[in-house]
């Protein structure tokens, strides 16, 4: 069975993120919104989110890191900033919109320190080293602004940095979560995530 520790600010993602990972049989060791002091010496690979460490130590801390385990980088930045985190020690950088079926395949891979590549589904490429493009939420008769909030919501933003991003107000973001919601069939937020990640697998 594979191991890993993850790493990430947004609670919600985490939650969703260890779903995805556990109906796949990978087990999640730990899961905080920053680093301990030194990586779970179990796990076979660490998820890391970028952003979960202060920037003046993260390349420190990712080499360091990277010592002891395997390091996949959960990014939300432009791919030029892949090499930087490849050349700290990372395996593998990857976007954080990416679908469930893919995160597991390259976790999979990481903790084997081999490269990954797609299913017969997908175009044969290698993912290590590469940041996969960002996918839409599941198309279940939502609207382009409605598959806007989800994805914003499925990154950890709350309501208030919702309204914000997208210049409305968190009145309207309450309204459009409660729609999104009764079309996908969800409740909580920790679901609402689940079926944002679970939905762009088939895509």
């Amino acid at each position: 069975m594979i191991r890993v520790e993850i790493v990430h600010r947004s609670p919600i993602f985490t939650v969703g993120l260890m779903q995805v990972l556990s109906d796949a049989g990978i087990k999640v060791l730990r899961a905080a919104p920053a680093p301990g002091q030194e990586p779970c010496w179990l796990a076979d690979a660490l998820l890391l989110d970028p952003g979960a460490v202060p920037s003046e130590s993260r390349p420190a801390f990712i080499a360091s890191a990277a010592q002891s385990t395997a390091i996949l980088i959960l990014s939300d930045k432009p791919m030029s900033e892949d090499d930087t985190y490849l050349r700290l020690g990372a395996s593998a950088v990857i976007g954080r919109s990416h679908s469930p079926g893919r995160l597991v395949r390259v976790v999979q891979a990481v903790a084997a320190g081999s490269v990954a590549t797609s299913t017969e589904t997908d175009p044969p490429e290698p993912v290590i080293g590469r940041v996969e493009a960002e996918s839409s939420p599941p198309d279940v008769g939502l609207s382009p602004r409605e598959k806007q909030v989800l994805r914003q919501i499925a990154h950890g933003l709350t309501h208030g940095q919702v309204a914000t991003r997208l210049g409305i107000s968190p009145h309207t973001v309450d309204t459009y979560v409660k729609r999104i919601r009764t079309k996908l069939g969800v409740g909580n937020k920790a679901e609402l995530t689940r079926a944002a990640l679970l939905g762009q697998a088939t895509e």
